[in-house]
């Protein structure tokens, strides 16, 4: 393994459950020598990216908020979608949480949320947490956006073991699942009901901006009895538009960026 490998391989560990190691923790979970995991460790110490803790343990280090800080004012997706996000929660007139998300590997990764309200439970996308990419309208809006060679290679990859399901949580076959995203595609918008969290209903649509490499979804999520016909419609609407202006928004900033660097 690479250096680049053995210090990813050795953050990666760290998660909402086990938030601090020991080097000889570390060496045993990775299965490398305690002399090597020391000196790596050092290294990231040294970095900012991992800080002592308790009891000769270590926890992430401080470099990851600067980082987390310059993504907030640089990236593209993030910086437009936030305030399009407040925006979009005041129109929507309802206790509901908007999300922004974008395609992270094999997964969905939510990168700006805006609540208002509450609601029955608490949604499970939140900022920064990866969620399968084959459940919930917010994750197959976005996989609708996956070019057929990608797909191809993320079936033959059974999605990182996620299971592929329909609105009533059972298995999708591939050509299902190739039907229900062309059905996304052509409608401009998907809905599911209870697919992430009981009790509540996500409408989303996709942001597709190819010349930033972006594909992703907004979404909001709902209390699912308080969905009639009505509301329905009118969110599908509000969501479509917002969509669309944030779109163009982003592709505006592309070309804003390319003055200035002219």
């Amino acid at each position: 393994m690479n250096a680049l490998g053995r210090f990813v391989s050795l953050l990666r560990l760290f998660r909402e459950t086990k938030g601090s190691w020991t080097v000889q923790d570390m060496s045993e979970a990775l299965g490398v020598p305690a002399s090597t995991v020391y000196r790596t460790v050092r290294e990231l110490v040294g970095e900012g990216f991992l800080e002592p803790a308790y009891e000769a343990h270590y926890r992430l280090g401080p470099a990851f908020v600067e980082f987390d800080r310059l993504v907030r004012l640089t990236d593209p997706l993030v910086r437009a979608g936030q305030s399009h996000l407040h925006d979009l929660i005041a129109q929507a007139g309802v206790p509901c949480v908007a999300l922004l998300a974008r395609l992270y590997g094999d997964t969905v990764l939510c990168v700006a949320d805006e609540a208002v309200g509450n609601l029955p439970a608490r949604p499970s996308y939140e900022r920064g947490r990866p969620m399968p990419l084959t459940r919930g309208a917010t994750s197959k809006t976005i996989l609708s956006l996956v070019p057929p060679r990608r797909l191809a290679r993320l079936v033959a990859g059974s999605f990182g073991g996620q299971p592929v399901t329909d609105q009533a949580n059972l298995p999708m076959t591939i050509a299902e699942l190739r039907d229900l995203l062309a059905g996304v595609r052509k409608r401009g918008y998907c809905i599911t009901r209870g697919e992430i969290d009981e009790g509540l209903v996500g409408i989303a649509v996709p942001v597709a901006v190819p010349e930033l490499g972006i594909a992703a979804s907004i979404s909001l999520v709902l209390d699912a009895a308080s969905l009639d016909e009505k509301l329905e419609h009118r969110l599908v609407l509000l969501l479509v538009s917002s969509g669309s202006l944030l779109g163009d928004r982003l592709s505006g900033s592309r070309l804003d960026a390319a003055d200035v660097s002219q």
